[in-house]
């Protein structure tokens, strides 16, 4: 199967399945998001779910968190991985987006790795779920599964090689859902110990499937 069909199916699939997927961290404004998705990195959605309801009522905007210091941020998000430098960063993200950006979350690429603790991976999220621009986050499970099925080669060994290999097949209009649809399918489905692949709904086109059928 052409690496360009085995696109076709894939997107085909969780265009009707799952026409609007949407990202499962809670949020009310680009402000939340930005916090919450600093706060994702090497820890679970859920997890940051629990703890940033108490964040956000202590520090609603970023006007209140670059006021605040590291040491009063990390009694908040103690139970998140790294706690000490995503504290550190997140005021320092605060103060920046006052002092740069008048204390709007900024939509470009460019603007948004300007802060602090805001690398590619969260600045690509941003871009995609607030203002759907086509740009691809490459996480883990988008890692895992996009070279596990076989829509990028496996020389693809780096977070920006598959980027840019998904980036070249994948129509301009559907990859911010893209984005969430790979990693809803590495979340739930094609995990990575112990795929799914019983109730994997595109085996058909998943070149690992293929070879575990085979062996």
């Amino acid at each position: 199967m052409l690496r360009k069909e085995r696109f076709e199916k894939f997107l085909n699939y969780f265009s009707t399945h799952s026409p609007e997927p949407e990202t499962e961290l809670v949020y009310s404004n680009p402000y939340e998001l930005l916090v919450a998705v600093s706060l994702s990195a090497q820890c679970t959605d859920k997890r940051v779910n629990l703890t940033t309801p108490a964040l956000f009522k202590r520090f609603p905007d970023p006007y209140s968190l670059a006021q605040s210091t590291s040491d009063e941020v990390f009694g908040y998000i103690r139970s998140i991985s790294y706690p000490n430098n995503k504290a550190k960063h997140l005021v320092g993200m605060a103060q920046l987006l006052i002092k740069n950006f008048n204390g709007e979350v900024p939509s470009t690429i460019e603007e948004l790795v300007t802060l602090p603790g805001v690398g590619r991976k969260t600045a690509n999220v941003i871009a995609s779920v607030i203002w759907q621009q086509p740009t691809m986050a490459v996480d883990t499970h988008v890692f895992r599964v996009s070279r596990r099925i076989g829509l990028v080669p496996q020389t693809a060994t780096t977070p920006l090689a598959v980027e840019k290999q998904l980036m070249k097949y994948i129509p301009t209009e559907q990859v911010h859902k893209a984005h969430h649809w790979l990693i809803l399918h590495g979340r739930y489905t094609c995990l990575a110990r112990t795929p799914k692949c019983d109730v994997c709904p595109v085996t058909e086109i998943c070149m690992w499937y293929s070879k575990k059928i085979k062996a």
